[in-house]
């Protein structure tokens, strides 16, 4: 189950100058996020944009499917008991709780990162 789509968030792309030769170079194209920047197709995106995107949308999936499958595993659990093992219910738990938990912690530190870069003079 999709929660969003590349396409559908917006946001900068900021150009970076490369300080180290050792460093991946970047696409060279800064833009502003709104309607005329954002590309048609997700396949008009190419390179690192593409795939840390790609990358983080589907972890944040993987993530609710955990999060879906242990919902399922403990309704089964609670209308028909013999046919799951208690242990696979607590196993789906501690999987999904520490996804969470690991995804809050990330996301925590990205937007203090990004805060730190917008208020830097």
């Amino acid at each position: 189950m999709d929660l969003l789509s590349p396409l559908s968030v917006q946001g900068h792309v900021i150009e970076l100058e490369r300080s180290d030769p050792r460093h991946l170079p970047g696409s060279g194209i800064a833009r502003i996020s709104g309607a005329a920047s954002r590309p048609a197709s997700d396949s008009a995106v190419s390179g690192p944009e593409r795939g840390f995107g790609r990358l983080f949308f589907d972890a944040l999936n993987n993530v609710n499917d955990l999060q879906h499958t242990t919902m399922d595993l403990t309704e089964t659990m609670l209308t028909d008991p013999d046919s799951v093992d208690i242990h696979d219910v607590t196993v789906a738990i501690a999987e999904a709780n520490l996804a969470l938990s690991m995804t809050k912690a990330i996301m925590d530190r990205a937007i203090r990162a990004y805060q730190e870069v917008i208020n830097t003079r």
